[in-house]
């Protein structure tokens, strides 16, 4: 009986050539797995595809729920962004989709595992730290690192000789990943930081900001204990609140962001991402945030998101770094409960009034008229201690005619 190696399956021209080329050198039976994390019609067809390339078995794994759930969540608690803009929205799905690889792996008695990344982007790191985690004997495979084909010309021409005469077109277009939280492009006018971006050709959930309604939408979300509960006073799940805020948040030019940023490897790359609905809710879950958490805890919590960012788009999932910083941002998410209220209009995302039970917003301490929890007079005294160590050197600078 032949070795068993699980190939992470899309349906494109990359994965589709490298079910040939693993039989070929290494005359392994090929297991496909396609994991949905809320693609869509990208996994139409794909069954007969796979066996048509020479599969033995495909799976087809629906884990959009255990994706939002463990992973958008935490990092929607975390407020985490990367280098300011970049949602995580690939770099989230890419420990869910191995993970799952693995648990197949293990049902099918497999040895390997393989993976369609290129050997210049961050999903090969990804891929391949959660598998070294999880299961450190399993031997992985990156074509893109081993084989002599450097185009899709290459590639179709390879399929041809393997009898695998698929609609694949060699014409030039963006390099797309896609699931329920987000959409991302790189390629074409991209590949130079100097050009516009053509977002007539290239948006695929939503409309520029100039295409907008111009009429906005308002909106409200509850959260509870930091996750989200309902939207305009309706229960659902957090997987269907970000599929109804996709399609508004798509509808008003919502979360277009593009971005030059700094991959593991080392190089700078330039995409451009579509989060709709993520750029809702995480707005909506920093206006409650700010107001429940005091001073000194959103200050710390500022500090671990970033780190948590880069946790996760550097694939450290399966870490118990990223248990220890989701341990304390759990703790700082027990009374962030409320419903925020937002207006849509034209990319702009307007605040329209937040309101929580555990607000540290106080009306009688904050108001310009006095209150009776603050006395003005106790200021001076505070800003004496405050301030007395700059006192302190400005003196001593003066004494020594250094000022």
């Amino acid at each position: 009986m032949k070795e068993k190696v699980i190939l992470a399956y899309s349906g494109g021209l990359d994965t589709t050539a490298i079910i040939p080329w693993l039989k070929e050198n290494y005359d392994y039976d090929v297991v496909c797995v396609c994991i949905d994390v809320g693609q869509g019609n990208e996994l139409d067809g794909l069954e007969e595809r796979a066996k048509l390339s020479g599969a033995t078995k495909l799976y087809i794994e629906d884990v959009v729920d255990e994706f939002v759930n463990d992973y958008v969540m935490p990092c929607v608690k975390a407020n985490a962004v990367y280098e300011n803009k970049y949602l995580l929205g690939t770099s989230m799905a890419r420990p869910v989709i191995a993970k799952r690889l693995v648990e197949i792996a293990r049902k099918e008695g497999a040895t390997a595992i393989c993976h369609g990344a290129t050997g210049k982007g961050n999903d090969q790191v990804r891929f391949e730290l959660t598998i070294k985690a999880l299961a450190p004997d399993l031997k992985i495979i990156a074509p893109w690192r081993i084989w002599t084909m450097s185009s899709r010309e290459e590639e179709i021409e390879y399929c041809d000789k393997h009898g695998i005469h698929l609609p694949f077109s060699s014409d030039n277009s963006y390099s797309r990943d896609r699931n329920l939280w987000h959409i991302s492009h790189e390629g074409l006018e991209l590949e130079s930081p100097g050009n516009a971006p053509n977002y007539d050709h290239l948006l695929v959930l939503g409309v520029s900001p100039e295409k907008a309604p111009d009429e906005g939408a308002t909106l409200s979300l509850s959260f509870e204990q930091g996750i989200p509960t309902a939207l305009n006073g309706k229960k659902m799940s957090a997987t269907e609140i970000i599929k109804e805020l996709n399609e508004l948040g798509g509808k008003h030019g919502i979360g277009i962001v593009d971005i030059v940023e700094n991959r593991v490897v080392g190089m700078k790359s330039r995409g451009v991402y579509e989060t709709p609905g993520g750029t809702i809710l995480m707005e909506a879950h920093m206006q409650i945030e700010e107001l429940i958490l005091d001073r000194s805890t959103l200050t710390a919590k500022k500090e671990v998101a970033n780190r948590f960012a880069d946790i996760v788009y550097e694939g450290k999932w399966f870490t118990p770094l990223r248990e220890a910083y989701q341990a304390f941002i759990d703790v700082t998410q027990q009374y962030v409960t409320g419903e925020a209220k937002l207006k849509l209009y034209k990319g702009n995302i307007i605040k329209q009034g937040t309101t929580s039970p555990y607000s540290l917003y106080n009306e009688s301490i904050a108001s310009f008229t006095t209150g009776e929890l603050y006395n003005h007079h106790d200021a001076e005294g505070f800003i004496n201690l405050f301030g007395l160590s700059l006192k302190v050197r400005a003196m001593k600078m003066a004494s020594l005619d250094l000022e």
